[in-house]
């Protein structure tokens, strides 16, 4: 991994950032080629941009990813500055300048994801970074979790050598950092110990990589984009084989929590209405996850999640097939829920054909997620609050 250099001035300034009390280890400073490179010690919002200006112009940044980082900068800023918070200023810069050390420092030594990544947490602290980045973005006040009891029950399972998949829908490139934001005062252990089965944009992308380098993370490459270049094909085909392979080591060592989103990709609103919901779940990908968790000789469980967040980053309204997106940024109240545990016989009783069975088992994985985010959706973006709990979901705020 990257060299880095101690500095406590740095360390302070990732783990102060945000309005929270988030364990961190040690942060530390990027080692640059250049005694004068990166953002450590910019001051104002004119040092920042005059520094992206300077690192293009030395050939340290190539011009598309300094264009993104300009623009991320100053959506970041207006999000963080919607949120009435009165350290606005002093967070925007914190958490840019050390973003944009990370990026710059993964452009100098790119960092390559193995097929299982292990959360980075020392001597840098990635993890800390991304939720001490992302705590901003989100409005607490109306932010809710969906049956938190279900999260302890699950963190018992895990400590008596269990293995658990949350089976979810999937929004923004900031999934991992909301829910186990909504998680970390409840249920931090979930929050720290998540494994995410991540496609391969999130570990090639320069802006995405600092923040993934501090999950738990299965490398994939989605299905949506296995073709964007033939020839590479065979190779993530290959590079599955091996992510699988290392999912069913650890899977038969127990102890496993891990995040899906059987659509294979984000959420996209409707183009004709323009409202958000779940995308439809893979039936066969939801049929493998399930096979190997009964495959692995430990007792398994899988529950349907529902995720809502789309506000605080917006994917494009369409696929793209190039790496380098627009990020749209808000600050916005977001929410997460756990359904009831489904058993695969119990749901496909009766049914003979097994893909019948297969399919029966995915809809209803999809069904359960649709309807807890429904909830969500009406006490965020209907303002119910709490009141628009149902019989099979009841809300609370993050902690309570």
């Amino acid at each position: 991994m990257e060299e880095l250099i101690d500095n406590k001035n740095t360390g302070e300034r990732a783990c102060n950032a945000g309005a929270s009390s988030t364990k961190s280890s040690a942060v530390l400073s990027p080692d640059f080629s250049a005694t004068e490179a990166g953002f450590l010690h910019v001051q104002s919002e004119e040092d920042m941009l005059l520094r992206i200006k300077k690192e293009k112009e030395a050939n340290r940044l190539p011009e598309n990813v300094a264009a993104v980082m300009e623009e991320l900068y100053h959506n970041y800023r207006d999000a963080v500055f919607q949120s009435g918070n009165s350290r606005a200023h002093e967070i925007v810069l914190t958490n840019m300048a050390s973003a944009f050390d990370l990026i710059l420092l993964d452009l100098e030594k790119p960092f390559t994801f193995p097929p299982f990544h292990k959360a980075i947490r020392e001597p840098f602290d990635y993890y800390a970074f991304g939720q001490n980045y992302i705590r901003p973005l989100i409005d607490f006040r109306e932010s809710y979790v969906g049956n938190i009891s279900l999260f302890s029950d699950v963190e018992e399972k895990i400590k008596q050598g269990h293995n658990i998949v949350f089976m979810s829908n999937h929004q923004t490139e900031a999934d991992p950092a909301v829910i186990a934001l909504l998680l970390e005062i409840s249920n931090p252990f979930l929050s720290e110990n998540l494994t995410y089965l991540a496609g391969d944009r999130v570990v090639t992308d320069p802006v995405c990589k600092p923040f993934s380098m501090g999950r738990n993370l299965i490398c994939v490459y989605s299905k949506k984009h296995m073709h964007d270049v033939p020839e590479l094909a065979e190779m993530k085909r290959r590079a599955n084989t091996s992510s699988l392979k290392e999912m069913a080591l650890r899977l038969r060592s127990g102890s496993q929590i891990i995040w899906i989103a059987p659509s294979g990709g984000r959420d996209r609103p409707d183009p004709r209405t323009g409202e958000w919901s779940p995308a439809p779940f893979d039936v066969t990908s939801v049929d493998n996850m399930r096979r190997l968790v009964e495959h692995s000789g430990v007792p398994g469980h899988i529950y349907p999640m529902a995720v809502l967040c789309y506000d605080i980053m917006p994917p494009p309204r369409v696929v793209e097939k190039e790496i380098g997106e627009r990020r749209e940024i808000s600050f916005h109240g977001v929410g997460i829920s756990l359904g009831q545990e489904m058993n695969f016989n119990d749901i496909t009783s009766g049914i003979e054909d097994s893909e019948d069975a297969k399919s029966a088992f995915s809809k209803a994985l999809y069904d359960s997620v649709t309807e807890q985010y429904r909830v969500l959706q009406s006490a965020i973006h209907g303002k119910k609050g709490t009141s628009a709990s149902s019989s099979n979901i009841t809300l609370s705020q993050p902690g309570n």
